[in-house]
């Protein structure tokens, strides 16, 4: 393993840099000494770790979560300057009103103990009933009035991505930089697709997320935790593939997690993948997933873990 500092990958075409990873929040502070916490972030900067996702995960009815919030007092606890780290925030279309986005932000912003998202990244397209020239025009004006420097969209259709990009062109404003997608040994319709190749080649990057779906593709087979959408239903034929990927890792001398980082990094409209840690030495192991790629090579990685390929002919590539 190597203590190197992190490759670093620009976001789209805006001015932002991120390291290869990220890291996540959902469900994960939450579950940590405080203490372990602070140290696991400290030195994830040291190493290079730039962008940092810390949404507010809760919704109206729901128990109350705190794992932001508990962000800002590790932040200020490992003594980090806000110039040494990016954060990535979630908007939610559902909350989306009269004042737009706004106050969700500001609420998500006041929770972090910052003036300023880096990146926001807007939560799935259902059946929201506000024009897509709307939230990309809101967006705008939240760039203009420094409360954000990017966003980009998580688990949208590449046609709706279309979309924002030819509103945000005809408006002459900032468009999507980046496309928060599910991406995995296991599940690569969609990142893969010709339907989203057409607009990694307009500069949108990715951003790999649920790479190891949930602890599964990391041989936790029966997770104990939330576990994040199923689509195509192959959650079942995913678990029946470990046993041989366990294989697959162990004939290149990596653990099952290494393996399944690795692959993410070979795509090549890679910005960041994201995963969570709840330990240094996860931390470290996962940052080590890097190295897979340098000894392999990105061509020979993605050949081994063809067959493990559940969602090929399966989840239609256009998405959501």
């Amino acid at each position: 393993m190597t203590d190197a500092p992190l490759p670093r990958r620009r976001i789209g075409t805006s001015e932002l840099e991120t390291a290869v990873f990220s890291l996540g929040s959902w469900h994960t502070y939450d579950r940590m000494d405080f203490g372990d916490a602070v140290t696991m972030v400290r030195e994830a900067v040291d190493r290079g770790v730039t962008l940092f996702d810390v949404g507010v995960y809760s919704a109206p009815g729901a128990p109350p979560v705190f794992t932001d919030v508990l962000f800002s007092a590790i932040v200020r606890a490992a003594g980090l300057r806000r110039d040494e780290w990016l954060l990535s925030s979630k908007l939610w279309l559902e909350g989306y009103g009269e004042r737009g986005f706004r106050p969700q932000l500001e609420n998500a912003l006041f929770r972090v103990g910052v003036d300023h998202a880096d990146l926001v990244i807007l939560g799935d397209l259902r059946d929201s009933a506000v024009p897509l020239r709307t939230f990309v025009l809101d967006l705008a004006a939240l760039q203009r009035a420094g409360l954000i420097r990017a966003w980009g969209v998580n688990n949208w259709s590449a046609a709706a991505v279309q979309e924002l990009i030819d509103i945000a062109a005809a408006e002459g404003v900032a468009g999507p930089q980046i496309a928060q997608l599910k991406y995995s040994v296991a599940r690569r319709s969609i990142p893969d697709g010709e339907p989203f190749a057409r607009l990694w080649r307009q500069g949108l990057s990715l951003q790999a997320s649920d790479v190891l779906e949930g602890g599964i593709l990391a041989g936790k087979v029966s997770p104990t935790r939330q576990v994040g959408r199923d689509p195509g239903g192959i959650r079942e034929r995913i678990v029946a593939l470990v046993p041989e990927l366990a294989g697959l890792a162990a004939g290149l001398d990596v653990t099952l997690a290494q393996l399944g980082i690795a692959f993410s990094l070979t795509h090549p409209a890679l910005a960041t993948t994201l995963f969570g840690a709840t330990s240094s030495a996860q931390l470290h192991t996962n940052l080590a997933a890097s190295d897979l790629v340098a000894r392999v090579g990105a061509e020979r990685l993605r050949e081994l873990v063809a067959p493990f390929w559940a969602d090929r002919d399966v989840v239609d590539p256009e998405g959501p």
